[in-house]
């Protein structure tokens, strides 16, 4: 049953995987993407990380891909400018990614054949996943843990300091001045004099109309 479901969700994830780069609208890729990571959490339970698996779902799908599909929705690009010239690449493309193929086939092969029937290997009672994976990440790998954190600080602080950009047609308000702000200078009540209005005359008769 175990391998049915791994080659079930398998194809699956292939087929998403090949939707992703094929998918002419960007929501349909990121939606394609999206159901790939589902896949992929379910094969990480197979091999018994949970905790790795319900990562996976909650900061790719839940985060990372949530924020892609509203800021592509946002945008409103014209990808069809960005896809021309597309297909002149198709050729050197299809080489490297059969390269590529072909490269990971040899490397599956030679592992099965100096591996002949492996199989992960049954956890002991009362074994924990995420707790091992915590004791490693700050125990043996606490620096490298470290050193990725203030890497991917130092690329937000660069991403929100790309967008802080001043144009000067836009309008926005300082919240400092607005606080400083007085009823004085809001707010100022003119007198203004009445003036009298001009009196009507009624319209006088016409000579013919006096006479009569």
């Amino acid at each position: 049953m175990t391998e049915a479901i791994f080659f079930i969700f398998s194809i699956v994830l292939i087929a998403a995987a090949f939707g992703v780069i094929a998918s002419k609208n960007p929501v349909h890729a990121a939606l394609y993407l999206v159901l790939s990571f589902f896949t992929g959490a379910v094969l990480w339970m197979l091999i018994k990380a949970e905790f790795l698996a319900v990562s996976l779902v909650v900061i790719y799908v839940g985060a990372v891909m949530v924020l892609f599909i509203f800021v592509v929705m946002m945008l409103d690009i014209n990808f069809e400018e960005l896809r021309k010239g597309f297909w002149q690449y198709v050729p050197v493309a299809g080489t490297v990614a059969a390269i590529m193929a072909v490269e990971m086939v040899m490397v599956l092969m030679h592992r099965a054949a100096a591996i002949d029937g492996a199989k992960l290997p049954d956890p002991a009672p009362g074994y924990n996943n995420a707790k091992v994976l915590g004791e490693l990440i700050y125990t043996q790998y606490f620096l490298p843990f470290q050193l990725a954190a203030v890497i991917l600080l130092v690329g937000m602080i660069a991403a929100i300091a790309l967008t802080l950009r001043k144009r000067k047609n836009t309008k926005y308000i300082n919240p400092a001045v607005q606080i400083k702000v007085k009823r004085d200078d809001r707010l100022r009540i003119v007198s203004v004099p009445v003036e009298a209005r001009p009196s009507v005359e009624p319209p006088k008769a016409d000579d013919g109309e006096q006479q009569a």
